[in-house]
């Protein structure tokens, strides 16, 4: 049985998908992009950006009842490699032990202009 979970505290779907769904003990989390969900808006450098993708992702975490010691993978998308050093710097404040299996790739654009977007998946 699959479930909807949905956070009051992360951006809502900015199209026909959810947040998250859980099914089976396992949290398939929707790319999250780093925008504020009190404002709308999103922070200008990759840094605040990558940590306010992780806070979403750690809002809908919460909300479905995991943490981030439960993330098993992330797919992290950046809009230039370039940026990967300073991404991987934000991160690695989040995951510091037991880190997830990871995929990072460079993409031609992302919605709404961002730097970084991150997708996760948590297993209990």
């Amino acid at each position: 049985m699959k479930k909807v979970i949905s956070s009051p505290n992360a951006p809502k779907a900015v199209g026909p998908y959810s947040q998250a769904i859980e099914s089976n003990g396992t949290l398939y989390i929707s790319g999250q992009l780093p925008i504020n969900p009190e404002t709308g808006k999103m922070p200008e450098t990759i840094e605040e950006q990558t940590a306010q993708s992780l806070k979403n992702l750690g809002a809908i975490l919460e909300e479905a009842g995991y943490s981030f010691a439960d993330v098993a993978k992330t797919t992290v998308l950046l809009d230039n490699i370039a940026d990967f050093a300073a991404m991987n710097g934000v991160y690695a404040q989040t995951f510091t032990e037991k880190m997830p299996a990871r995929a990072c790739f460079e993409v031609a654009k992302l919605p709404m202009g961002a730097l970084v977007e991150i997708e996760a998946i948590a297993v209990k």
